[in-house]
């Protein structure tokens, strides 16, 4: 690459930083500028041809469309519940569990959401646990930064495994088949159990970084959040954090070990939560005092007689999401192949070779929007209160939509830059290939950015782990050392990537109405993807 390649290939990444969190624009105003760079770019320099380019951006344009489909049903969700009270009795229930907003927090973002990134994955914890941490009283930023650092651990095993089952999988073959020092090297083992001795592997380390995520959630809800601007605070509870941070990974190894990489996240999102809510509601392992936000105004809690809901009738709709999740998630069941049926997309796009396509009917925003209506036949809201939501959350689209609709595709342009003019590999593959030849046998603590840089651009752990995992094990081959370790890296390097990815950060944002603070979102969450990043490194280099 030239200076003027290596520039192309870097815009997307250099452009998100210098718009969204230096000069601090939103990202309604940044992403389309970052999409021009990158269109004009592409074309001057890395010579890719128009017509790649016109595919590229109506492929991410299709991608848009599904994740705005998801962002509107959590938004219309979340209003169906706050003109129906669900939320006033939702919150008087967990001043029930522990009015402690730490142990809310761990609750809320790390288990639960960890339950539902096993079950979902694609955004959808931060689109679902963000905006109950708002309803609970917690700033919006606090809500949708945390969220998304606490969706981390649980992405290798989100979508019911889909990173690693579909992600590593796809991502180590070459036309269809495995690629031929893929073949070579695993010989006769089969690749699903060459697939789950990767989840083993990558469960095995995040054992020495998940574990402690709660206690990084605390401590930044209580430096950057509370009153006092203290770390003392969050470190106050390092016991129940811990507790809570083991109570899923430990569950999640064993499953991994033991029945695969489809159900850690799930099971150990479950277990996390039957262990942790009753020994929150004891007291067991906090401290004396519980922790609030002391500058925020007090929600008061109704006294039994005032409470216009039962919390079982609030929790419904919640409830349902979570089930349904599952039950439309397994293979063993038909719902999975029934939804899946209904495909929107574009084959050949513009007679190139970019393809893509969507399931309306198996995203989770359609059964957001399903449990939405049972939620106005349950609640028995009125019909003025439906008008009212439905109004209320097509408003709140309009900054996403735009965001969106241009970030999507310049990420598409950055990835289908292979076919070019030029000669050279993709731009992710060239960034990847040239930092290699930097590192050489230090490439266990790149191997975690690689994946995280993939996740940044790409908006997803699966696509990260398809763009990298034949790279990352070339390397490992060249270098000499074990590829499932280095895949595992790959894996956890992806997973932190999501704390940062742009789509994820905008979709998270429009649903707690946070538009236009990306910036500020990514600053916070850019320091605990980084940490994750090295300790990933750390411990992988100490195995190899």
């Amino acid at each position: 690459m030239n200076i003027f390649e290596l520039i192309t290939s870097i815009t997307p990444i250099i452009a998100v930083f210098v718009f969204l969190v230096i000069i601090r624009l939103p990202a309604s105003i940044a992403m389309p500028i970052s999409f021009l760079a990158t269109t004009i770019l592409g074309l001057a320099f890395w010579k890719i041809p128009i017509i790649q380019i016109g595919a590229a951006t109506i492929e991410g344009m299709i991608i848009a469309i599904s994740i705005l489909w998801i962002v509107f049903g959590a938004i219309l969700l979340l209003n169906t519940l706050n003109h129906s009270g669900a939320m006033d009795a939702i919150r008087n229930g967990f001043s029930e569990i522990s009015p402690d907003r730490r142990v809310q927090l761990i609750i809320i973002a790390w288990l639960f959401g960890s339950f539902i990134e096993g079950a979902a994955g694609f955004g959808t914890p931060a689109a679902l646990g963000a905006p109950l941490l708002v309803a609970l009283g917690f700033p919006p930023l606090a809500a949708v930064s945390l969220a998304l650092i606490a969706d981390s651990s649980a992405v290798s095993f989100g979508a019911v495994g889909t990173p690693v089952m579909v992600g590593i999988d796809q991502g180590l073959r070459q036309g269809g088949t495995l690629a031929d020092q893929v073949a070579h090297t695993i010989e006769d083992q089969s690749m699903l159990d060459y697939l789950a001795g990767i989840a083993g592997q990558a469960v095995s380390i995040d054992m020495f970084i998940g574990s402690f995520i709660p206690l990084f959630l605390v401590m930044i809800l209580t430096r950057f959040f509370g009153q006092n601007h203290s770390w003392k605070e969050g470190l106050a509870l390092w016991k129940f954090s811990l507790f809570s941070g083991f109570s899923f990974t430990v569950p999640a190894l064993l499953v991994a070990i033991f029945l695969g990489p489809e159900f850690p996240s799930i099971i150990g999102g479950l277990v996390g939560l039957g262990i942790v809510v009753p020994a929150a509601k004891r007291g067991f392992l906090l401290p004396e005092h519980t922790w609030d936000f002391t500058d925020q105004p007090k929600v008061a809690k109704a006294a039994p007689g005032e409470m216009n809901m039962p919390i079982w009738l609030a929790w419904t709709p919640y409830t349902l999401v979570a089930l349904l999740l599952v039950l439309t998630r397994l293979d063993i069941l038909p719902f999975k192949g029934w939804l899946r049926s209904l495909k929107i997309g574009w084959t050949t796009i513009l007679g190139t070779e970019i393809s893509t396509q969507f399931e309306p009917l198996y995203l989770p925003g359609t059964i957001f929007i399903f449990v939405m209506l049972m939620t106005v036949l349950i609640h028995r809201m009125a019909k003025g209160e439906v008008i009212d939501t439905l109004a209320q959350s097509i408003s709140g689209m309009k900054s996403s939509m735009i965001s969106l609709m241009a970030a999507v595709p310049m990420v598409r342009i950055f990835i289908n830059s292979g076919v070019n003019n030029s000669e050279l590999l993709s731009m992710p593959m060239e960034l990847a290939t040239a930092v290699s030849g930097l590192v050489g046998e230090g490439w266990p603590f790149v191997a975690p950015l690689i994946g995280a840089l993939g996740s940044f651009i790409s908006g997803s752990a699966t696509f990260s782990n398809m763009m990298f995992s034949l790279f990352q094990f070339s390397v490992a081959d060249k270098i000499g050392v074990d590829h499932q370790v280095i895949l595992s890296l790959q894996v956890l390097g992806a997973n932190a990537g999501n704390m940062v990815c742009v789509l994820n950060v905008v979709a998270a944002a429009s649903v707690v109405q946070l538009s236009g603070k990306e910036g500020q979102i990514i600053r916070i969450t850019v320091l605990p993807m980084l940490i994750y990043v090295l300790l990933s490194g750390i411990i992988g280099a100490i195995i190899l």
